[in-house]
């Protein structure tokens, strides 16, 4: 969407976000906040590719913005999280990146945390590195088993120069971080035993960018951890999207809210 774009869609909406970038000598991050900040954290992690605003049915929703300081992020290297021309592939990189936006919110709560798709497994080493930052971790579509990494024809044309000068800087960014994926997920394997935080993970079974045996990785991994695990047969990869109300009242829930009332949906 570009800047205009957003700005129609927001332009009769009666909460806005504002914007803010944080920003030192070699990261930035550009992070879109909803709500007040005295309300407990959302904060909303997005794939690859991608943007804050692929989270805008959340962002619309007053039962969420009503009962949370959403926090919305470009990751950084994608829209306008931007600095330099290099990929951040590193995954703890980008998570101890992304928790500066928790310095934004100001009640003193602990996050609910989502992460989709490639921000998955930033969510969840944020969450391992921060565990006092976070209430809640939520892991929807998460391409986390390292020996279940999924490539494309496509990915291996797009990692050649010649193709990359057509490709859009997002596609390019996906396919670096695609291609170190693997050995940043080895490097995460170790570490979720020190994940003690309650988590929802997500899962659709038609899901063909993700393979679906990933849910049966995360069930090892976090053995004797509280976590619950969700499988939609039906559902392909953009869970967010086709079940948004199944995702909403499950966040609603982690932080001790009922189910909304009907009055209470998207706008």
């Amino acid at each position: 969407m570009s800047d205009r774009e957003i700005q129609k869609h927001f332009a009769n909406r009666p909460v806005k976000p504002t914007f803010v970038t944080i920003e030192n000598d070699s990261l930035k991050l550009f992070v879109a906040s909803v709500g007040s900040d005295t309300l407990p954290p959302l904060l909303l992690i997005h794939g690859a590719p991608g943007s804050w605003y692929g989270y805008l049915r959340m962002i619309d929703d007053s039962a969420l913005y009503k009962r949370f300081h959403i926090l919305s992020v470009d990751r950084p290297g994608y829209g306008k999280s931007r600095k330099g021309r290099k990929a951040v592939t590193s995954i703890a990189k980008q998570a101890q990146w992304i928790a500066h936006a928790l310095n934004l919110n100001h009640s003193g709560k602990p996050a609910v945390v989502l992460g989709r798709s490639y921000g998955a497994p930033v969510a969840a080493r944020l969450a391992i590195m921060y565990p006092s930052r976070v209430k809640h971790l939520f892991l929807i579509s998460s391409p986390l088993d390292p020996e279940k990494e999924k490539f494309f024809w496509f990915s291996k044309w797009g990692k050649m120069a010649p193709v990359k000068l057509f490709m859009d800087r997002h596609i390019n960014l996906a396919t670096a971080e695609k291609y170190t994926h693997v050995a940043e997920l080895r490097q995460l394997e170790p570490l979720w035993s020190k994940l003690n935080i309650p988590v929802t993970l997500m899962q659709g079974g038609k899901d063909w960018l993700v393979d679906p045996s990933n849910l049966d990785y995360a069930k090892k991994m976090l053995i004797g951890k509280p976590a619950e695990y969700i499988f939609l047969p039906e559902s392909g990869h953009l869970i967010t999207n086709s079940h948004s109300e199944m995702v909403k009242s499950l966040i609603l829930r982690s932080a001790g809210y009922s189910t909304p009332p009907a009055d209470e949906s998207v706008n």
